[in-house]
């Protein structure tokens, strides 16, 4: 297993979250290390880097994500080097969140949390990703900006959701949770908001 881990928050946590980066920002990001950071105070956080980002930090040349089906696989074997899935639980953001999806019911994790779902690409809301997410059973909480352009409030109203997904909305965020200035929230309070909400998700499981 030669993926590297981030990893914060008490090693005596009965829980860990493991969180993927999105498709265009690293594992160390200003958004993962402000997420990882609140979630740290209260449950042990592992973070890793799917291998095009890892080699974009080593070499600097940029590649996209390649095919789903690798992300997945090296999903699973980041779980199998965590050991016991029933102590995990697994996401994301955006697109690390959406691979994590993927592969929740059959690793048997404890629960699965996305941090702004693509529910579909930007300005394509005709190309849903949610068949899967219809039949899913592990508990889940999507985190999800009003205003995100990968699935508006207005949007996800209208698809079909398994019982096990709750969806929290942050208010007038975008794919990133950030609110325009004029409405009265702030980026800071927006993260710490989403922050606040898996902590509560997570003690739910625990």
């Amino acid at each position: 297993m030669n993926t590297p881990f981030l990893r914060d928050g008490p090693a005596d946590s009965p829980l860990t979250v493991v969180l993927a980066h999105g498709a265009g920002a690293p594992m160390d990001s200003d958004f993962m290390n402000h997420i990882a950071a609140g979630l740290a105070a209260q449950v042990a956080v592992v973070r890793f880097e799917f291998p095009y980002m890892h080699r974009r930090r080593t070499t600097g040349k940029r590649a996209g994500p390649g095919s789903a089906l690798k992300l997945l696989d090296v999903y699973r074997d980041v779980l199998s080097a965590l050991g016991d899935p029933s102590r995990l639980i697994i996401g994301g953001k955006s697109m690390g969140g959406r691979i994590a999806s993927m592969i929740a019911d059959d690793c048997g994790v404890a629960g699965l949390l996305c941090l702004g779902y693509p529910f579909h690409p930007a300005r394509k809301p005709d190309r849903l990703r949610t068949a899967h997410l219809a039949d899913l059973a592990v508990p889940t909480l999507i985190l999800q900006g009003e205003r995100d352009p990968m699935g508006c409030r207005e949007e996800v109203a209208g698809y079909t959701l398994s019982p096990a997904i709750t969806v929290s909305w942050l208010p007038d965020g975008d794919h990133s949770f950030k609110p325009r200035r004029a409405s009265g929230h702030t980026e800071a309070g927006s993260r710490d908001r989403a922050v606040a909400a898996a902590l509560q998700f997570v003690s739910s499981i625990t």
